[in-house]
């Protein structure tokens, strides 16, 4: 028997089970990788995130070679024209594969008609696996990311002293997500020019001419292992001591603040979750950094990352269909073209999106998913530009993120209430407001805020459902203070406004 190993684009990790299980007889073990156009061409990207993919891909192949691995890179049309070649002339007769991330790619490696033995193995770039998770979600009522998080810490000793949280307690969100103040000093990202191995995949993406999304020129995201863990050290250094306190931040100017941008390396495998746990903890053992900030960093690695993943692998076949609001406004056409709305916030997000296939949580929460929650945009409409736009995204970090967070189409199985806003939140956390047309104060009016006049639409159309809803109780009182007229300006402005963008 002949085994061979299929190395899909996210699994770029010499640890992971697939690799992990032969290392032992590296040499004797034949391995690919396919870089396929057709599967680019299934539905649009951010021409970034193909480069980012491909040449990760390109510096993994050489990196595994340089250990002694007998490794195939086909840059091909499609998956399976290469895939089947590769079975027969080496004769491999049981192929395995790491499990995919992505349930739909996994069904898809499921139906496949091959002439050989295929094994799935165990996904094994999270620290939960699908049945550690399944094992503590149990039978409770809801799965409180808090519940879950604090069991990550125990389970793996992080930030604990015996059973109890260092520091005495386990969230100092208190401490952290202040506001933007004036004359802030964020360190400049890290950037890593294009190799030639990252520059032949941008001609190659140019020649194809892919469906895509965002500019392709001014690529800088690292691509190998040795940039990862670069840029994982350059934030341990200079963005951690204040990624808690300016998390939720957001500034004119100002793309990256004290985020950590590894999410793309840890999406592909270039880095894994608990090397940047203990870089993390480490730091704080060694360098003066305050507590809130080292745990709101391991919050959202060992919270956050893998309880979405969970979630995503628990819930049923169906959750990517769910649309609690019945929402079905279209996605307006300014989040594909930044410069076709005269919003600052919306503009001034997306267009770095454009640019640059990222933004930071609360620009993706409360500015670009937080206004199409509260005009009625169809949530998988939502879904699929948050795929197409952003360089780390994925089936299981978007369905989640968008369906269950922002938009609340789940009905609360994610979040326990939804997170819509008016223009407060915003001006609050950013200097946005401060250079828009729009008037942030103002809920009526020609120059009155589209999120201020929407947020209360959008509490009075679904009053009804939001009254069973916990933690609405307060804002649902609050809406029920404002004047008739008022509330019928606002309604009209809104309604105007989904009539003017329909066809826009």
């Amino acid at each position: 028997m002949t085994i061979g190993i299929w190395i899909l684009g996210d699994q770029l990790w010499s640890g992971q089970t697939a690799l992990k299980s032969h290392q032992g007889d590296r040499s004797q073990v034949p391995v690919l990788l396919i870089e396929s156009a057709e599967f680019a061409r299934q539905r649009p990207y951010h021409r970034q995130k193909l480069v980012l993919v491909w040449s990760a891909m390109r510096h993994f192949a050489e990196d595994l070679r340089a250990e002694g691995w007998s490794v195939t890179y086909e840059i091909a049309a499609d998956f399976l024209t290469p895939l089947h070649h590769w079975l027969k002339t080496q004769g491999v007769s049981h192929l395995q594969v790491m499990a995919p991330g992505d349930r739909p790619f996994e069904a898809w490696l499921k139906s496949l008609t091959l002439p050989c033995e295929l094994t799935l193995l165990p996904n094994n770039h999270f620290l939960w696996s699908r049945e550690d998770f399944s094992a503590w979600a149990g039978d409770r009522k809801r799965l409180l990311l808090e519940d879950f998080y604090r069991a990550g810490r125990k389970r793996w000793q992080i930030l604990m002293v015996d059973d109890q949280p260092v520091g005495g307690r386990w969230n100092f969100d208190q401490d952290n997500r202040k506001p933007a103040k004036k004359n802030l000093s964020p360190p400049k990202p890290l950037s890593f020019p294009p190799d030639d191995i990252t520059q032949q995949v941008i001609e190659r993406i140019e020649q194809l001419n892919l469906p895509g999304y965002g500019q392709l020129s001014g690529f800088q995201w690292g691509v190998s292992r040795q940039d990862a863990l670069q840029g994982l050290k350059y934030f341990v250094d200079v963005g951690l001591s204040q990624f808690g306190t300016y998390q939720d931040a957001m500034v004119m100017g100002q793309k990256t603040l004290w985020h950590s941008l590894i999410s793309p390396y840890l999406n592909l495998g270039l880095l894994t979750p608990l090397e940047v746990i203990e870089a993390a903890t480490n730091a704080f053992a060694t360098q003066d950094i305050s507590l809130n900030n080292v745990e709101g960093f391991i919050r959202q690695v060992l919270g956050w990352r893998e309880y979405m993943q969970g979630i995503y692998q628990w819930v049923d076949e169906d959750y990517g269909q769910g649309n609690w609001f019945n929402h079905d406004f279209p996605l307006p056409e300014f989040y594909w073209q930044s410069s076709h709305t005269k919003m600052n916030c919306l503009a001034t997000v997306l267009n770095q999106v454009e640019e640059t296939g990222y933004a930071h949580h609360i620009q993706r929460l409360m500015v670009l998913s937080n206004f199409a929650l509260i005009v009625g945009v169809n949530p998988q409409k939502l879904q699929d530009w948050f795929h197409a736009a952003f360089i780390d995204a994925y089936d299981w970090v978007m369905q989640t993120n968008v369906l269950g967070m922002g938009q609340f189409a789940d009905g609360g199985i994610l979040a326990s209430k939804p997170y819509a806003s008016s223009a407060n939140y915003i001006n609050k956390m950013s200097d946005y407001c401060q250079q828009c047309s729009y008037n942030h104060k103002a809920r009526t009016g020609k120059d009155a805020c589209p999120f201020n006049y929407f947020y209360w639409d959008f509490l009075a159309r679904h009053q009804e459902k939001l009254q069973h809803t916990g933690r609405m109780g307060l804002i649902l009182a609050n809406l029920k203070r404002i004047e008739p007229t008022e509330m019928s300006a606002m309604q009209t402005l809104a309604e105007n406004w989904r009539q003017a963008h329909l066809n826009s």
